[in-house]
């Protein structure tokens, strides 16, 4: 629980950096729009959504005050990821943020090299989201939780634990 927080956070900050970084010109506009794609349907993202407005309100962007929003949902249908990119991306978003893995960022990234995308990936580097870790290149940026890096320290922790008696407590 305490780690999808942690994504959750650095997702927003990573989002509301990237409102907060807007060429002045674009600040210009009458209210900031955030393009939100994901793969999924709202009803499955319900609780990252509130997530996600909470985070935007703590950082001063209020929802339909300061900033909107344009959703966009695959419902599960891949296959309209890359029509929904190019929607938010021709309605002028200033940031696109997408959710619900690595097709929905890669959606966005064939659909602009100018707007800024924001994700979460399990491995940006192999999905061909960034060039590297240390230099990404491009308008992509997100957070990255290297869970296949980590899955043989998790077993290791489990082995290690599974040999320690309860009746060693204090």
């Amino acid at each position: 629980m305490q780690f999808d927080r942690l994504k959750r956070r650095e997702f927003i900050t990573l989002a509301g950096g990237a409102i907060a970084a807007w060429p002045l010109a674009a600040r210009g506009q009458p209210m900031p729009v955030i393009g939100f794609m994901s793969s999924r349907s709202p009803e499955d993202s319900a609780n990252a959504l509130a997530a996600f407005r909470k985070g935007l309100s703590e950082s001063g962007l209020i929802e339909n005050k300061n900033l909107a929003i344009e959703f966009r949902w695959a419902r599960g249908a891949y296959d309209r990821l890359p029509a929904l990119a190019a929607e938010l991306v021709s309605n002028k978003v200033t940031v696109l943020v997408t959710a619900g893995g690595d097709p929905s960022a890669q959606a966005g990234k064939a659909a602009t090299s100018t707007i800024p995308i924001v994700f979460i990936s399990a491995d940006p580097m192999k999905s061909g989201l960034v060039a590297s870790l240390n230099r990404p290149g491009g308008n992509e940026n997100g957070v990255y939780f290297p869970t296949e890096e980590l899955e043989p320290k998790r077993l290791g922790l489990l082995h290690e634990h599974s040999h320690m008696s309860p009746c060693l407590a204090p």
